[in-house]
């Protein structure tokens, strides 16, 4: 039987809560690279861009990171070049953090250019990490069961995060 972790009321308010913090970290930087994880990452990243821009005269640039989650070592793919991120504070966005191994891989293909700073969000953290990642913004913490599965659905009139 799946429980509501969070309601789409709930989700929105810790988007908007990611994105002052955001912001915060970013006081010096006038553009700002939102990059998500296809397709659920870049759907949560598309409403902290809406909460940044609502919030903020900063350029918010929007970037969608496409990986092959079961081989995350194949080429990855973002719909921005290097070029436009280099020098820049990049901020990988995802929905749900189990493993770590999609976030540590993303990480890895924006690193191949220099950066401002590069920082993790995630609207779930599910403390099961099998590489050494961690999420610098997050909705919210749930020690679960390695059997537990948590999921982000997403739907026009918001999301809600389910635990099955």
């Amino acid at each position: 039987m799946s429980e509501i972790i969070l309601t789409p009321e709930q989700i929105e308010n810790k988007l908007e809560r990611i994105a002052y913090q955001i912001l915060e970290a970013n006081g010096d930087n006038q553009t700002i690279i939102i990059a998500g994880v296809v397709s659920n990452g870049f759907a949560v990243a598309k409403r902290i861009i809406h909460h940044l821009k609502a919030n903020s005269s900063k350029d918010i640039l929007s970037c969608e990171i496409i990986i092959n989650k079961k081989n995350p070592r194949n080429p990855i793919q973002t719909t921005l070049t290097s070029n436009d991120y280099k020098d820049k504070s990049v901020v990988l966005v995802d929905d749900v953090l189990h493993s770590g191994t999609t976030l540590i891989y993303a990480v890895k293909h924006f690193l191949s250019v220099p950066l401002k700073q590069c920082k993790t969000a995630v609207l779930v953290d599910r403390n099961h990490k099998k590489f050494p990642i961690k999420a610098d913004y997050k909705g919210v913490s749930l020690s679960t069961s390695i059997n537990e599965n948590v999921a982000v659905q997403v739907k026009p009139n918001g999301f809600t995060a389910i635990l099955d």
